[in-house]
């Protein structure tokens, strides 16, 4: 019996942020559109295992210090115990209403949601669950997936993905992996009271970032009583069964002979992430072109090398961000679908804003002060920064620390690089961050008056 075969305008591989708006906008301007997801839930990555539990968590970490601090300011909160139970159910109710918003919006949108696994048949049909469908613009929006070292006993760990899933809160966590995801989760786990060691692979954190993040982020996370075992590679981890803490995890450290070992109740792996390819089919395309990281390539408009296929988002792995895959799905719609208005349209990576949900917030935009002086030499660049504690921490006893840092090039002191980390980082970097991208210069910021008093005055005041 031959396949059903249905025609579309458009088809998207991934319900993710960035496969969805792009569908959306596409079925805006009137094109016939299906979304094909696998997961049973719509939203991706950021919706379920992501941006949003993720802050969900971060925001019941910043309760319980704002509950802590509350004494310093002749507050009494007899005392407070975390139900990390009642946490996570309320969270997941939280994320399931955004799974039927999106399920909502697709439909009043007239996208078709297809629930399903897509794989290629041609470079204009897809076949899902024994249906062939049929279009002749295809976007593979299907994210990625935490990586799981090849090390013994891995399978005895979680990723960041299980960590929504734990239902007790763990006692003493070992997180591997310094990057972003490492960083927010550790700080989460250690404001809801967990013991947490980080391990990294060097002497530093958030190592694509700016100094001045990764090493005040550094102190601050130290002083939190989160405890980093520097320059280690993880060996493997054993299970000991009946152990209060059942999970042996072993590593070496560099310069040190031996392998060192210690207990733990749960080990996270955050040592990276891989794009969500397997299963795609991606050989009946005749010669997609792959990135060395697996990624599939394209270019500034989101074209890949086989016409009518596009990629974007984590598969993409370009600025992997949610609100990066959802403008440039937009804008790739509006090119496609359009007319001819938007025969350009494309979205430019180039100074984009992000922010670590860390204990503290940390922002960056543009360059870093390493990248700028690689990008225009030594002599063009200069640097402007301050360190201080923020007024909330005028009454308490420790006073932790506020960086920002701001990069500027040329004579004209263009604005290429901004790095902020202290409390209310993450609210503060938006509205800078549309006056880097508009081309703003040092004078700019300096004829800005400052709003007092704030943090965010200290950036238009830097001498």
């Amino acid at each position: 019996m031959a396949p059903i075969a249905k025609l579309f305008d458009f088809i998207v591989i991934g319900g993710g942020s960035g496969g969805l708006a792009c569908a959306r906008r596409a079925a805006s301007y009137g094109a016939k559109v299906a979304v094909v997801e696998g997961s049973g839930r719509l939203g991706g990555t950021c919706v379920n295992v992501g941006c949003v539990p993720k802050k969900v968590m971060f925001n019941g970490g910043s309760i319980v210090e704002a509950i802590e601090d509350a004494k310093h300011y002749g507050i009494s909160v007899p005392s407070h115990t975390l139900d990390w139970g009642f946490l996570k159910k309320a969270r997941d109710e939280y994320v399931k209403r955004l799974n039927g918003i999106y399920e909502r919006n697709v439909v009043k949108e007239n996208v078709e949601y297809v629930d399903g696994v897509a794989s290629f048949v041609s470079s204009t049909e897809v076949k899902v669950n024994g249906t062939v469908l049929t279009a002749k613009h295809i976007l593979i929006a299907t994210g990625g997936h935490p990586i799981i070292p090849a090390v013994e006993g891995a399978e005895h760990g979680i990723d960041s993905d299980r960590f929504f899933e734990l239902e007790t809160q763990p006692k003493k966590v070992a997180v591997v992996g310094s990057g972003y995801i490492g960083i927010e989760l550790a700080g989460i786990f250690r404001t809801l009271g967990s013991d947490v060691t980080v391990f990294t692979r060097t002497e530093h954190i958030l190592r694509h970032h700016d100094s001045i993040i990764g090493e005040t982020m550094m102190a601050e996370m130290e002083r939190l009583g989160i405890q980093f075992a520097r320059n280690t590679g993880a060996q493997g981890i054993r299970r000991r069964e009946g152990a209060e803490q059942p999970l042996e995890l072993s590593w070496t450290t560099k310069g040190q002979e031996g392998v060192a070992r210690a207990s733990f109740d749960c080990v996270l792996w955050a040592v990276g992430r891989a794009p969500n390819t397997k299963g795609l089919n991606l050989a009946a395309l005749g010669g997609i072109e792959m990135g060395k990281t697996g990624h599939i390539a394209a270019d500034e408009y989101q074209n890949t090398n086989i016409p009518g296929v596009y990629t974007l988002g984590d598969v993409y792995g370009k600025s992997e961000l949610t609100p990066v895959a959802i403008a440039a799905g937009r804008r790739l719609a509006d090119r496609l679908f359009g007319g001819a208005q938007f025969a350009e349209s494309k979205l430019d990576y180039v100074n984009i804003p992000t922010v670590i949900f860390g204990h503290p917030t940390a922002g960056t935009v543009g360059l870093t002060e390493e990248e700028a002086r690689r990008a225009y030499g030594d002599e063009k660049i200069r640097v402007y920064q301050t360190r201080f504690t923020n007024m909330y921490n005028a009454l308490t006893p420790y006073k932790p620390p506020t960086a920002m840092k701001l990069v500027v090039a040329g004579a004209e002191e263009k604005v290429v690089g901004l790095h902020i980390i202290g409390r209310g980082c993450d609210e503060i970097l938006q509205g800078f961050g549309v006056a880097i991208k508009m081309g703003a210069t040092k004078r700019d910021f300096d004829n800005c008056v400052a709003i007092h008093p704030t943090s965010a005055e200290e950036i238009v005041t830097l001498r």
